[in-house]
């Protein structure tokens, strides 16, 4: 079953006239060829209007789509011979994230990922893509390992956050994510990140700490969810479209802001009409990259990383422009008690 937004109904209307039109023409033996030619026209020129002007929410909503492509779509897509690697060496295996080695175009590296499911006994299992501390540990072993062998790290983002219950709470959710923020800053190999759709929060962070990040098209990055920020801001859960447009989230404002490194072009509508030609402009992405760190020393890799978290974000000391010019007297007068 095709799963359309709101404002998508424009699309599907036209979708629906043209198949009444084919069917007329089918049954009635009548050649319709004409006006099925220019409906089809019009309708792409309506999908070109529509999705070149979305709203921030609108691409939340693309991003959450239950038939985008996942990390395990994408394993099949881009890389070759991956090898899963399970669990912590500490609780056990968490299947909100797969981790795994691979090749890519023959390059060995290692792949990480959210993995959310599609019926609801796979989101159980993956716990809908929201890790436990495990899935943090698990992930951190493999880096670890990719940089003994020195293999590329090539980490898939696609997290509502981190998982926030209690069970998490007790196996020490906050020091996991933590721990990763620190032993990724100092890791001799490359990362890349790729935010495929949900990024959210410090469950997103926590393998997203890297020397580039990539942003699909109609992914979204930020420090909560729209949902969540209307609640606290707003009080009103209803307005997190309103918030959405204002924590600049989408991939275009995230560039801009230089909090993302490039845009990740998807096929017109999102990535669920085109797994193939996603998966592809992805590739080209990382390929492009990895070739760059190919004769880039350790020290220099880490050294790149480090400047890049450290140079996001914009200030001004206006401290010293306060007080320029200005002929400061101190006071002999007494301080009053």
């Amino acid at each position: 079953m095709e799963i359309t937004f709101d404002f998508e109904s424009p699309i599907a209307d036209m979708d629906k006239k043209i198949e009444e039109l084919k069917n007329s023409a089918q049954n009635g033996d009548l050649d319709l060829s004409d006006q099925i030619k220019d409906l089809e026209k019009t309708k792409n020129e309506l999908k070109q209007k529509i999705y070149s002007s979305l709203s921030a929410w609108q691409r939340v909503q693309i991003a959450r789509h239950p038939q985008r492509p996942y990390f395990a779509d994408y394993l099949n897509l881009i890389f070759e011979d991956f090898v899963e690697l399970s669990g912590d060496r500490a609780f056990g295996n968490d299947q909100a994230i797969l981790c795994g080695i691979a090749t890519i175009d023959g390059k060995p590296v290692v792949a990480i990922g959210h993995q959310k499911g599609r019926t609801l006994e796979e989101n159980m299992d993956r716990n809908f893509g929201m890790a436990h501390p495990e899935g943090y540990r698990k992930a951190m072993r493999v880096m670890k390992m990719a940089e003994k062998f020195n293999r590329p790290i090539i980490t898939f983002i696609d997290t509502a956050g981190a998982y926030p219950g209690i069970t998490a709470e007790e196996r020490g959710q906050a020091e996991a994510i933590a721990r990763n923020l620190r032993d990724m800053s100092d890791l001799k190999v490359p990362i890349i990140s790729v935010v495929i759709g949900e990024g959210g929060s410090g469950g997103a962070l926590g393998i997203g700490l890297s020397n580039k990040v990539l942003c699909l098209e109609n992914a979204y990055y930020s420090v909560i969810s729209p949902e969540g920020c209307a609640a606290i801001l707003f009080r009103d859960v209803s307005k997190a479209s309103q918030a959405a447009q204002a924590m600049k989230l989408t991939a275009k404002d995230l560039l801009n802001l230089k909090v993302i490194d490039e845009v990740v072009k998807e096929p017109l509508g999102g990535a669920h009409y085109d797994y193939e030609k996603t998966a592809l402009n992805i590739k080209v992405c990382l390929n492009k990259y990895l070739s760059i760190y190919e004769n880039m020393t350790s020290k220099k890799i880490v050294e790149e990383r480090f400047l890049k978290f450290r140079n996001i974000g914009i200030y001004e000391d206006i401290s010293k422009k306060a007080v320029k010019g200005k002929n400061l007297k101190k006071s002999k007068k007494p301080l009053k008690k």
